[in-house]
């Protein structure tokens, strides 16, 4: 876990060294213009409960359609050099930024592959509209994949509820993010610029990956970097500083 803004983080890394980008970006859903998302803030739209709303806030979720798509497409940009010929990007969206996450996906280089819905059952309902149930994973290539991927085939659906007992407001569940860390082969390296709390850290590590993530919140960080170390699996993940030194082309 590195504590660093994202963009600033990317540039750091050397061309062609990540096996999967897997992320949950900040995506900024419920307005088309910056007056829209100054309300009703990330507690009110991620909180369904009491608990959930004495969780700690995050920032970046505040930007309008326009500038969140020109924002992704430079840290998808990053995020297309530093990953491998044939590997992945895969990122969460809803519906609202659905549009716009699958061109900013193509402007960053990537050929978009498809979309991967996540079914969750515990989705607060609507009276006289249709269940915002779902949420949905934007992924890509860096070029042609190979057909010797070694990675088994992958589901084209997940059905998991939201975590009732989370730490951040918007953390995917565990079982979701362990499928989706297959995309990369095992033994790869999982790449979140936005790791929030280190979902996808547990993930990869549980999953045989090796995981590298940055945050730009000094807490999450911290609290993301105390989740992996208390994982038995961690030392799996091997040296972490002599990882990110050579990714950023640093003499060990």
């Amino acid at each position: 876990m590195v504590h660093g803004e994202a963009l600033a983080e990317l540039s750091r890394l050397v061309d062609d060294t990540v096996d999967a980008v897997v992320t949950d970006p900040p995506y900024s859903s419920g307005g088309m213009v910056r007056g829209d998302r100054a309300q009703p803030g990330e507690h009110r739209k991620y909180s369904g409960s009491s608990a959930a709303r004495t969780l700690p806030g995050f920032d970046g979720d505040t930007r309008d359609q326009r500038g969140y798509a020109h924002w992704c497409a430079l840290w998808l940009a990053q995020c297309h050099r530093v990953v491998r010929t044939g590997g992945a990007a895969v990122l969460f969206t809803d519906w609202r930024q659905l549009p716009t996450t699958t061109d900013a996906l193509q402007a960053g280089g990537f050929v978009w592959r498809g979309i991967v819905p996540w079914w969750k059952p515990n989705s607060r309902p609507q009276s006289g509209r249709f269940a915002g149930s779902c949420e949905y994973v934007v992924w890509g290539s860096k070029g042609p994949m190979p057909v010797d991927h070694q990675v088994a085939p992958l589901p084209g659906f997940y059905q998991a509820s939201t975590p009732r007992d989370r730490d951040h407001l918007a953390q995917k569940p565990l079982e979701v993010m362990r499928g989706l860390v297959r995309v990369a082969p095992p033994g790869g390296l999982v790449l979140d610029p936005f790791a929030g709390s280190g979902t996808t850290g547990v993930a990869a590590l549980v999953e045989g990956r090796r995981f590298l993530g940055f945050e730009s919140s000094a807490f999450w960080a911290a609290h993301a970097a105390d989740r992996l170390a208390r994982l038995p699996l961690a030392a799996a993940a091997g040296d972490q500083p002599a990882l990110l030194a050579d990714l950023a082309g640093e003499a060990t």
